[in-house]
C-alpha cells in the first residue's frame, strides 16, 4: 500500500493521463532498500504501465567533495555506491520478471548519451549563471541537502554551496522533463519527500518551469502517523495497493 500526493494541483491534473513515472533513488540513502524498491517498481508498473529509476550516481561525487573528500576518492566512493544501488534495483526488477532491468535505470553515464538530457543540463547551467532568482533558489536547495550532512552546529559556506550545487543541477533536467528524457509523456517524477525548491518549481514560481506533461508525486508507504506531514491546503492523499505483476 502506498500513499501518493501530487505536489501541486497542476501535477494532480496529470494523474488521469500519465503513463510513466520516474522514481528518484538517492545514493547513500538507506530508505531505498531492495524490498522497498521492489514494491515501488511493482506499484509503478502496475499503476502507470511504464517506469524508470533515476540514480544520480556519479553526481554524488560533487556532494562528497563538498564534504571534504579528495576528488579521486569522492569519484571512487560515488562509483561504488552507485553500483550498489544499481544492483539493488536490478534485483528488485528481476524479482518482478523484468528481463532487462538495466533498460529501466537512468544513471549519469547513460543520461550523458541522451540528447534531451544533455540539452537540458546545458540550459540548467546557463540559467544558473544568468538568472539571479533561479541561482538563489538552486543554492538554497543545496543548502537544504548539505544541512542534513554537515556536522552539528555548522552551516555550509558560500564556496561549499557553489560546489554542492553541481549535484542539484545534474538532477534538475529530470524535474523539467523526465518524460521527454525517458521517451514517455505524460510523466510524473516520484520521490518520498517534499522539497521546498520543487514546490516552487512546480507551482511555476521560478523563471524555469517543467514542460507541459511533466509533474511530481510524493509517494510514501503509510507510517500510521501522518500528522507531521506538511501538505498544501486542499490536497488529497490517495492510497493504492501494490499488486504482483505476474
Amino acid at each position: 500500500m502506498f500513499e501518493f500526493e501530487p505536489l501541486t494541483e497542476r501535477c494532480g491534473s496529470l494523474l488521469p493521463s500519465a503513463t510513466h513515472v520516474c522514481i528518484g533513488v538517492s545514493p547513500f540513502n538507506s530508505y531505498f532498500s531492495t524490498p522497498r524498491l521492489r514494491r515501488l517498481a511493482q506499484w509503478a508498473l502496475t499503476r502507470f504501465g511504464a517506469a524508470h529509476f533515476f540514480v544520480p550516481d556519479a553526481a554524488a561525487a560533487y556532494t562528497l567533495e563538498t564534504l571534504g573528500y579528495a576528488p579521486d576518492r569522492a569519484r571512487h566512493k560515488a562509483q561504488r555506491q552507485g553500483q550498489y544501488v544499481h544492483n539493488k534495483i536490478a534485483t528488485a526488477l528481476r524479482s518482478l520478471g523484468v528481463a532487462n532491468p538495466a533498460a529501466l535505470v537512468l544513471g549519469m553515464e547513460r543520461l550523458h548519451h541522451l540528447p534531451r538530457y544533455v540539452g537540458l543540463l546545458d540550459e540548467a547551467y546557463r540559467r544558473f549563471d544568468r538568472d539571479a532568482g533561479l541561482r538563489a533558489a538552486c543554492l538554497d536547495a543545496s543548502h537544504w541537502v548539505l544541512d542534513r550532512r554537515m556536522p552539528p552546529g555548522t552551516s555550509p559556506t558560500e564556496a561549499q554551496l557553489h560546489s554542492a550545487v553541481r549535484y542539484f543541477l545534474s538532477e534538475l533536467p529530470m524535474f523539467v522533463d523526465a518524460g521527454g528524457i525517458a521517451g514517455h509523456r505524460p510523466s510524473l517524477f516520484v520521490y518520498h519527500e517534499r522539497v521546498p525548491f520543487l514546490e516552487r518549481f512546480y507551482r511555476h514560481e521560478l523563471s524555469w518551469r517543467p514542460v507541459a506533461g511533466q509533474g511530481f508525486l510524493v509517494v510514501r508507504e503509510p507510517t500510521g502517523d501522518t500528522s507531521g506531514a506538511r501538505r498544501p491546503a486542499g490536497s488529497v492523499v490517495r492510497r493504492e495497493a501494490s499488486h504482483d505483476l505476474g
